[in-house]
Order: structure tokens, then sequence, then C-alpha cells
């Protein structure tokens, strides 16, 4: 059986959670998003995860830590990446932590648990040349494509997440000062400035495309998103990463290769590889910690060992 078969398979069998599990995953969302502002996409992979385990436990305040190990073991036998269990593991202690605290429970089951072992992934990194025939792709004389064109400048001039980009308002933007402010993980807002060509096809964009798009909806006061479909409605995630695959396609850039978060991931390496210092680079991206920037200067240095090997004498 397929894992991703296995991963449906466990899914269906289990009951759904009690409403005393329910109501006790809920309560733990409203206080960790209290303490720690996160983002609604890491509350809801929170709940999918508790959730999961109250599923196959049959309630959460009974679980103990060999239930939670079996249950580990359960999901990678099932398929489940390293990095997911990781990030379930995560999200169990600090539930059960959350538990500790309020004295709901005397121990904490994960305390003894190993995280799984990560393989270190350096980001995907298009070349210069590459980024370069990626943002020509788009046909700018019409008005998709001068927002496509717009979206993927933006993109790699300011190191964009997907969903930071696609949720950007119209009122981000200060083309005027030059720069956009991005609201990122934890709602964190971060200021980081426009380059030229970016400006030159956000103002384009802005001028002569979106408030036609606008226009569709019914009401276009209503448009408030930066970056519109051809309804008026702000556009997805999924429809940012079909353009950027329909444009690596016209750049003769193989799909596989590229991905939305590549451009983010090329921002930073190339700013690396043009001697930015790092503890800006963290600023620009976003990053609560210095450490996860950090492992852009493991490409940067990949990069440097190639050009060795390509040009030294004696490589």
């Amino acid at each position: 059986m397929s894992s991703i078969a296995e991963r449906r398979r466990l899914a269906r069998s289990q009951p759904p959670p009690t409403d005393a599990d329910d109501a006790a995953i809920e309560r733990f969302i409203d206080a960790i998003w209290a303490e720690r502002g996160l983002s609604a996409a890491t509350l809801d992979a929170y709940r999918r995860d508790l959730r999961g385990l109250a599923r196959q436990r049959g309630s959460l305040h009974w679980s103990d830590r060999q239930a939670l190990f079996d249950y580990l073991a359960q999901r990678t036998h099932a398929g489940y990446s390293a990095r997911s269990n990781a990030r379930l593991l995560s999200s169990l202690r600090a539930y059960f932590g959350w538990c500790v605290r309020r004295g709901e429970r005397s121990d904490d089951p994960t305390a003894l648990l190993q995280p799984p072992k990560l393989p270190r992934l350096l980001p995907k990194a298009l070349s210069e040349a590459g980024v370069e025939a990626l943002l020509a792709a788009p046909d700018v004389q019409t008005p998709g494509g001068l927002r496509d064109r717009a979206m993927l400048e933006l993109m790699y001039a300011c190191g964009l997440r997907v969903s930071e980009l696609v949720g950007l308002p119209a009122t981000a933007v200060n083309l005027r000062q030059g720069v956009l402010r991005v609201s990122g993980k934890g709602g964190r807002e971060r200021l980081v400035p426009l380059g030229e060509e970016s400006r030159h096809w956000l103002q384009r964009w802005m001028a002569e495309a979106r408030p036609a798009m606008s226009r569709a909806l019914r009401d276009p006061s209503k448009a408030t998103a930066l970056f519109v479909d051809g309804k008026g409605l702000p556009l997805t995630r999924q429809a940012f990463w079909a353009l950027v695959k329909r444009c690596a396609m016209v750049a003769g850039i193989e799909p596989a290769r590229i991905s939305p978060h590549g451009l983010r991931h090329s921002f930073a390496t190339h700013l690396l590889n043009h001697g930015a210092d790092l503890r800006a680079l963290q600023m620009l991206l976003g990053h609560g910690s210095l450490s996860t920037t950090q492992i852009y200067t493991l490409v940067a240095r990949e990069h440097l060992k190639s050009l060795h090997a390509r040009h030294h004498p004696r490589a």
C-alpha cells in the first residue's frame, strides 16, 4: 500500500475527537495565540496535530509517553516524513507544557521524547540569469501578464513569503518613498525597500491594469488586495504557484527546479553572494532568529566552492 493510501486509511480508521478534547484544544489555541501571537496557519497546524492525536488515543488527557511514542511510530510507518513528525512533536510539547503549567497534568509525556533527526536541506535558488529569464517571461501587453510581472519582480526584490505576497493590501505600497510594509509571521511588521525595477512594474500594474481588473467586482471599492484576479478577488497562493510554473516553462526552466518560495531563496542567496550583511538579511527576510538566516551562508559557501572548482587551475 502506498504511503498516501496508508495515511488516508490511518485518518479514516480513527473516531472524531470528543467534545472535551475539542474544547481543551480550543482553550490551548486561544492561550498560545495570546502568548506568542502566532499566525492563523500555525494555529491551524497545532489544531490538526492535536486533533490527530485525540482521534488515535480517544482522549488527549490520558496520553502517556508510550502512547505518544507509538503514535509517532505509527505515523512513520504510514509514510509521514521526519520533518512532519518533528513539527507534530513540537505541537505536542507546547500543548502538554501548557497543561502542566495550568495544573491539569502533573507530568509532561513529551519530556523524554527525542525529535527525529532531520536532514539538512539547502534552499534551492535559481542563478541570476535564471531569475532574469523568469522575470521576463510574462506577457506584459495583457493585464494578467502585467500583474504577473509585478508579482515576480516584487517577490524577488523583497524576498517575500508567498503568503505575504498574496496577502498584501494596496495600502502597503509607498512608491514615493520606495518601501513596502509587510506583515509577516506572528504579525511582525517590517519595512522592505523597493528596487527601481520592482517600483517601475508596481507602478504600471497599479496605474494600467489593477483598476480595470478590480472593476469586475460589483463594488470595486472592496478590492483592497494589491494583486487581484480577473474577478477582482485577491489572488490565491495556488494561483501564484500556477503562474510561477507557467512562467518557468516559458523561460525554459524545468518546473521541478522552481517554486514560489524559490524566489525568496534566490533573493537571499544572491544578496549574500554580493556581500550583504547577515543581520541585515535577517531583517529583510523577517526571520525571528538569526540561526534561521544562517542556512543561506551554506548556500553561498557552496557557490564559492563550485566557482573555485570550475576556475582554479589546481582545483
